[in-house]
């Protein structure tokens, strides 16, 4: 009798090792599965990012430092802009649109070619105003608008002049390099304003934006114009595979006379 008992007992031991063993494969599969993304429009961004040389993302030629921090800051907003996130092509089909207009005026400036994604970023070209009455596709509040030459009033808003708001900008954004000496800072003080910068800096005695702590809208600021930059030079990479140019240029307007604004 003793000895069946034991048989018995060793029995539903073993069923009840089979039964949990069958319940875990069920609940967790195969962890290589798990571990492993897989290579769908969900993680373009990610892919991308981790299979581009080193040192090749950069915002005005100034290169993000190699920090886990950075990376990880990276990493998210390049998927934040990659097509199974943003799931349309209206910011190429924009850019394409825009971009003959504002590339020659930055030239004409000195101010480099990547603030072009600032009106990308800040309002996707939309003529949208800003709960705090930003408007335009640089989002220019109208003190600001008026201070750099555009008329704002009952009849006309010259802050939807893509032309003459891009001179507006460009006269800004000089003002603010001649104060920080970098055109990542230049970003950031668009975004947060001047005297919000300054003040972050003399408090962490810091220089660079990208050690510097802020706001979350700020401290993303620069991540997100250089995500854009990626998406529009190679949308392709980022799950735009269906993406075909339709505009060269925009009827009315031409480099020339896009830089004769003073």
């Amino acid at each position: 009798m003793i000895e069946k008992k034991m048989i018995k007992k060793h029995l539903l031991t073993c069923s009840v090792i089979l039964v949990l063993t069958i319940i875990f494969q069920l609940s967790f599969g195969d962890t290589e599965t798990h571990r492993k993304p897989r290579n769908t429009p969900r993680n373009y961004a990610f892919i991308s990012y981790e299979n581009s040389p080193k040192n090749t993302l950069n915002f005005a030629n100034e290169e993000l430092p190699a920090d886990r921090n950075v990376n990880g800051k990276m990493r998210r907003s390049l998927r934040l802009h990659s097509f199974s996130n943003v799931g349309s092509e209206v910011l190429q089909r924009k850019a394409e649109m825009m971009f003959p207009i504002i590339e020659p005026i930055l030239l004409a400036y000195g101010i480099p070619d990547d603030f072009k994604f600032i009106p990308l970023v800040e309002s996707g070209f939309g003529e949208g105003k800003s709960t705090r009455g930003a408007y335009g596709p640089w989002q220019f509040m109208a003190g600001t608008a008026r201070t750099y030459g555009l008329h704002v009033n009952k009849h006309r808003d010259e802050r939807l002049d893509i032309a003459k708001s891009t001179v507006a900008a460009c006269k800004y954004l000089l003002e603010l390099h001649q104060e920080f000496k970098s055109w990542t800072l230049v970003a950031a003080a668009y975004n947060t304003g001047s005297p919000n910068l300054a003040r972050l800096i003399h408090q962490q005695r810091e220089h660079n934006y990208f050690r510097i702590k802020m706001n979350s809208e700020t401290g993303r600021y620069v991540y997100n114009l250089i995500a854009m930059k990626q998406i529009i030079n190679d949308p392709q990479k980022y799950g735009y595979s269906s993406y075909k140019p339709l505009y060269s240029y925009v009827p009315g307007f031409s480099n020339n006379n896009a830089i004769a604004f003073n």
